[in-house]
C-alpha cells in the first residue's frame, strides 16, 4: 500500500467525484474570517462538519446499547456551533460525501487544533467501496464545555492505495452504513 498524495486526491475528486463538495486547496479563511482549515492537505483531506449534531443525554434514562440503540438517549441540534458538555460525547455529520475506490482504504483521524483542546474524534476507516456521508464521533475529554464549529474542519481523512483492488468491497458485502445520508445511528 502507498500513501496517496494531494495530486491523486485532486484528480480522483475532480474527475471521479470521490469527495463532494471538494476544495482543491487548504481553506484557512472564509472572506477575512479565520476558520479551522479544510480541503486538500499533503496526503489527505480535511473534512468539514455539517450543522447536524446529536449529543448524548441522560434526560430520558436511556441505556447506550450498540445492539439495541435507543435514540431517546440523544438530543438533536442543528446549529452553526455545538456545545458538547464536559466529559461527554456527540455525533456529527460531515458536509462531504465520499465515494471510496475499490483499491483505496482511508483512515479518518481528528485534527490537532481540536485535539489540543481535549476534543477527540474517533479514528475510523472508510473501507474500499464505501459511499456516503461520514458520521463523526466526538469526545469532549475536558471538565469544561467544548465548542465545535459547523462548516469548518474537524477531521482529516488519510488515503492509502493498494497495488490492486480488494477482492470484496464494502459495497459488495452490502455494509450496513453503505450510502448513508444524514445522521445514521448504530445498527446491527
Amino acid at each position: 500500500m502507498t500513501l496517496c498524495a494531494d495530486e491523486w486526491i485532486i484528480e480522483m475528486s475532480e474527475k471521479h467525484g470521490m469527495i463532494e463538495p471538494f476544495e482543491s486547496e487548504q481553506v484557512r479563511f472564509v472572506g477575512d474570517r479565520p476558520v479551522i482549515s479544510y480541503g486538500v492537505s499533503s496526503y489527505g483531506y480535511d473534512i468539514r462538519v455539517s450543522r447536524q449534531f446529536r449529543i448524548f443525554t441522560n434526560v430520558h434514562g436511556a441505556v447506550v446499547d450498540p445492539k439495541a440503540f435507543d435514540p431517546k438517549g440523544m438530543v438533536e441540534i442543528e446549529a452553526d456551533t455545538c456545545l458538547i458538555p464536559p466529559n461527554s460525547f456527540a455525533l456529527a455529520l460531515s458536509m462531504e460525501r465520499f465515494r471510496i475506490p475499490r483499491d483505496v482504504l482511508t483512515i479518518c483521524v481528528g485534527k490537532s487544533t481540536y485535539a489540543r483542546c481535549g476534543i477527540i474524534v474517533n479514528v475510523t476507516p472508510f473501507e474500499p467501496g464505501w459511499e456516503g456521508q461520514a458520521v463523526l464521533e466526538i469526545s469532549n475529554t475536558t471538565p469544561l464545555p467544548a465548542k465545535v464549529y459547523a462548516g469548518e474542519g474537524l477531521a482529516q481523512v488519510i488515503f492509502f492505495r493498494g497495488d490492486k483492488p480488494c477482492r470484496t468491497s464494502y459495497a459488495d458485502r452490502a455494509g450496513k452504513y453503505q450510502n448513508q445520508q444524514g445522521m445514521t445511528l448504530p445498527t446491527l
